[in-house]
């Protein structure tokens, strides 16, 4: 078996131990080559920090580890440049203060490179090291998860506008080390603006969206189908339809509409596992983005339009999900309207799909993190596809009775709703909330290969009030060409049982 580089960020490691290496040097050398001050956001486990390392193995000159990829011939290994590598997720701050962390890593990458010292406040230690360093050639400045010390402490504003503080001093030191530098590329997951942080550095080039670095990250289609030819193959053995079944679960990114690519951390998993699952999820479970979403009742992530500001944007006074959803990789760019220039937003793929709406499922039943909702939905499913109705409402049931007491005061219906939408999303159906016609709107619609379902819910009424519902305002009525079976619902629920009262079913002709 060939060796995959999970988890592995070192370019060094992964090149000299055999394992298997993903040739972005053509990227990478189009990136250092026309530019000297860049910006890149990616999701987590996206491959940022080996972008870093495989840059800094460049300008160090180890031209051995690059035998057989593309630079290998097409760069001066002859020109060296020092490089100064900040990765702050290696720093103890929250021991020490992000001020004094900064502090002593400033002294140990100046030990580094040979160099002392002498200053003993932050920004002149940070200024030193660069012009100091710059004796020996222009300096490659590379810093990793810029954003971390933040976004540790987002439910902390004041340790984040401590944090944020020292960053805008410690920056600022880059304004006017212009002459010393070669390159400086900051990576993170998130987008603050630019006046909070990087107020003083209005040459920071943001090439997150930009098309030419869409796909510097992750892995193309072509690039799956070549460096991975090998278990491709044998994998299609037994399972012919492999390739549609990765494209499916681990495909889809997208940072300018059209170039897509794979989470490479969930294909080398994959290719280390053989079992089709959710890898990336389970990383990180974003507790603290779910909690704020079911905060702000929102619960439908598909076709969400957004301006670019509003895209770039990360305010930690008051954070908006959808950017952030884009950001951290739970939403993706499915369009680009360049006369509006307005993003379409979508999940990327069935792994954040399945993943982000079992974990909302699961806290909107109150019992997140800690628990999903896989197995309630899997009944339900088991009901619908079956065609069982009287089991499926017993299924819902179930999920409902979880809903806990607090929430069935005001506007509990609008509970019901989200739970009923997300339930049936969890089984990866085509569901519609609030779909207008041009006599009302349906609560629900799901539309599966055989059925178009409507549903209508109604708290501490009566089913036969929500099925005439759907015939007086006519949701059905739109599909009445589609071959598929057309069935109307009804359910009451009871506030005073905390449970379905009722349901009516009626096939529509």
């Amino acid at each position: 078996m060939r060796k995959y580089p999970i988890g592995l960020q070192d370019f060094g490691k992964i090149r000299k131990e055999g394992y298997l290496y993903i040739d972005k040097t053509q990227s990478i050398h189009k990136l250092i080559d026309s530019g000297n001050y860049y910006f890149l956001s990616r999701p987590r486990r996206f491959g940022k920090s080996l972008l870093l390392s495989t840059i800094k193995e460049i300008f160090s000159g180890n031209k051995e580890l690059f035998e057989g990829l593309w630079i290998y011939d097409q760069w001066n290994w002859e020109q060296k440049h020092p490089v100064i590598h900040l990765r702050l997720s290696k720093l103890d701050y929250q021991k020490l203060g992000l001020y004094e962390a900064l502090s002593m890593e400033m002294g140990v990458l100046a030990k580094g490179l040979g160099l002392e010292l002498e200053a003993s406040h932050l920004k002149g230690r940070f200024e030193e090291l660069i012009r100091k360093a710059s004796v020996n050639g222009r300096v490659v400045i590379l810093i990793d998860e810029y954003d971390k010390p933040i976004t540790d402490y987002l439910e902390n504003i004041e340790k984040v506008e401590e944090n944020r503080s020292v960053f805008k001093s410690f920056y600022s030191v880059l304004k006017d080390a212009d002459e010393y530098i070669r390159l400086l590329l900051i990576t993170g997951v998130s987008r603050f603006s630019k006046v909070s942080i990087f107020s003083d550095l209005n040459n920071l080039y943001d090439i997150t969206l930009n098309p030419h670095y869409a796909t510097l990250m992750g892995i193309t289609q072509q690039e799956l189908e070549s460096d991975f030819k090998e278990e491709i193959n044998v994998l299609q053995q037994t399972q012919p339809d492999i390739l549609q079944k990765l494209k499916e679960w681990y495909n889809g990114y997208s940072w300018d509409g059209t170039s897509k690519v794979y989470n490479p951390f969930s294909v080398l998993s994959y290719m280390g596992s053989g079992r089709i699952q959710n890898f990336w999820f389970q990383t990180g479970t974003p507790t603290w983005l779910v909690n704020l979403m079911k905060h702000n009742r929102e619960f439908e992530l598909e076709n969400l339009r957004i301006g670019e500001n509003a895209l770039g944007s990360f305010n930690v006074e008051h954070i908006a999900s959808v950017p952030v959803l884009f950001q951290t990789g739970y939403l993706t760019i499915k369009h680009y309207d360049e006369d509006t220039r307005l993003y379409e937003l979508g999940y990327p793929n069935k792994e954040v799909e399945e993943s982000l709406t079992d974990a909302l499922l699961s806290a909107y039943r109150n019992i997140f993190p800690g628990n999903d909702s896989m197995a309630v939905t899997y009944d339900l499913g088991k009901a619908l596809k079956n065609n069982n109705m009287p089991q499926m409402i017993k299924a819902l049931d179930v999920i409902i009775s979880t809903i806990p007491y607090d929430h069935w005061k005001a506007e509990s219906e609008s509970i019901f709703h989200i739970i009923v939408h997300l339930t049936f999303k969890r089984l990866g159906l085509d569901v519609r909330s609030e779909v207008h016609s041009s006599t009302g709107r349906c609560d629900v619609l799901v539309f599966t290969e055989q059925f178009i379902f409507a549903i209508e819910l109604k708290l501490n009424g009566t089913a036969q009030s929500a099925l005439d519902q759907i015939f007086e305002k006519g949701y059905l009525r739109p599909y009445q060409l589609e071959d598929r079976k057309k069935i109307a619902i009804g359910i009451s629920f009871s506030s005073e049982k905390r449970s379905v009262e009722e349901f009516l079913v009626k096939e529509v002709n």
